[in-house]
């Protein structure tokens, strides 16, 4: 640490989250100003203890307000980092570190991890494999692209978080009905191609350019389904030696380096295509997977990846060479679904791989974990139909989609 006065971090959060981060920051001696969203700044499960200061605003991405707010705290406070814990927050961490100068990812690569357009431009640039796609500011554009690629497209939001927002569409007459309905919004859309597939993820840290550590995953439904029609929520960690957890991590260490991803940790997602067996890169962003991933990836491997994260963060603040803890190589699954219960009763679940109980009202959720992955796949098979049986809600509530993924 700097002997003259203690790192400052001042940590966005427009949600909930991230506490491991925080902890490991105070742990290491830093300052922790916490800049939260009014609605959840009182939430008990803060850890109070690694938090020195706490500022609430009613929108950490109103500008030119978090601008003008940061600005001021600066006056007495010396920030040596600028931290998002929140999806939300990363842009407006980026903007924050270009106005007061303060090292980190910028406005220019954070639209490579917060922009689905800038993202999928830049991978395909790249050499990347991408489904087909179009920008929709120009009506020949479109058109082009809706008499090239065949139905079904999805109509995605540039900037919302992982499913949010997308609209399955499947013919052309919907697609310009749904353009119209945008209005002034519609250049903060894109239009792609439906590729039915397993969707994976890949959850990582990068260290100077490089992937350091890499855990490939895969979704039982995708969350684009999910989030559109309910279900349950399930994934779980591919096999450490198949041939697609092989290939996932190959092309994410190759798209961490396309979109320029300096240091820090992303969760991408890509779809493994049932038509003609390859992998289409679909988005990446620059923090942890939200829906308990980082429970997922502690569970197979150690890694702690908020932890990590501040590790990171910090390590090059120092100026030392960062390297991972060394990992367990443990198989993982996780599932999660809107509850009809207010509290679910989960205690009938006893097997001895069950490692986390998710405590929230109106939802069900386990992680379990075992050195043996068909094992993994069997019990998440079986409470998947236990839980559709015992516990799944008949629609999903829109207020708490977001919550669950």
């Amino acid at each position: 640490m700097n002997e003259q006065r203690p790192y400052t971090i001042l940590a966005l959060a427009s949600d909930c989250k991230g506490f491991p981060y925080l902890l490991e920051a105070k742990r290491q001696g830093c300052r922790v100003l916490l800049l939260v969203k009014e609605e959840c700044g009182d939430d008990p499960r803060w850890p109070w203890e690694a938090i020195d200061e706490r500022f609430m605003m009613p929108d950490l991405s109103k500008q030119p307000d978090v601008t003008y707010a940061v600005s001021y705290l600066a006056r007495t406070e010396k920030i040596d980092r600028i931290v998002a814990l929140d999806d939300y927050d990363v842009a407006t961490a980026a903007n924050l570190r270009e106005h007061l100068r303060i090292p980190g990812m910028g406005e220019t690569t954070v639209r490579h991890f917060r922009d689905k357009l800038a993202m999928r431009v830049q991978a395909r640039d790249e050499g990347m494999l991408v489904p087909a796609f179009t920008a929709v500011f120009n009506n020949d554009d479109v058109n082009h692209f809706l008499n090239r690629v065949p139905a079904p497209w999805v109509l995605k939001p540039r900037f919302d978080a992982g499913a949010v927002g997308i609209r399955k569409l499947t013919d052309g007459e919907a697609v310009w009905n749904a353009l119209h309905e945008l209005g002034d919004q519609r250049s903060f859309y894109l239009l792609e191609q439906f590729i039915p597939g397993d969707v994976c993820h890949v959850d990582s840290l990068i260290w100077e350019r490089e992937v350091v550590f890499a855990i490939a995953s895969r979704y039982g439904t995708p969350p684009l389904a999910v989030t559109r029609e309910g279900g349950i929520f399930n994934t779980r960690t591919l096999a450490y030696d198949s041939d697609e957890s092989k290939q996932l991590l190959a092309l994410n260490a190759e798209l961490m380096k396309a979109l320029r991803q300096v240091r820090g940790v992303a969760h991408t997602e890509f779809i493994h295509a049932k038509a003609d067996g390859r992998f289409y890169f679909l988005e990446t962003a620059a923090r942890v997977g939200g829906a308990n991933i980082d429970r997922l990836v502690k569970a197979a491997t150690g890694i702690e990846l908020w932890q990590e994260a501040a590790r990171i963060e910090l390590t090059n603040l120092g100026g030392k060479p960062y390297a991972p803890p060394k990992t367990s190589n443990l198989h993982a699954g996780l599932i999660i679904c809107l509850a009809r219960q207010q509290h679910p009763d989960l205690t009938p679940y006893n097997d001895p791989e069950i490692v986390w109980r998710l405590e929230k009202e109106y939802h069900a959720g386990l992680l379990v974990a075992s050195p043996d992955h068909g094992r993994v796949e069997h019990l998440l098979t079986h409470y998947t139909d236990r839980f559709a049986q015992e516990f799944l809600a008949a629609a999903p509530p829109k207020a708490q989609v977001r919550t669950t993924l």
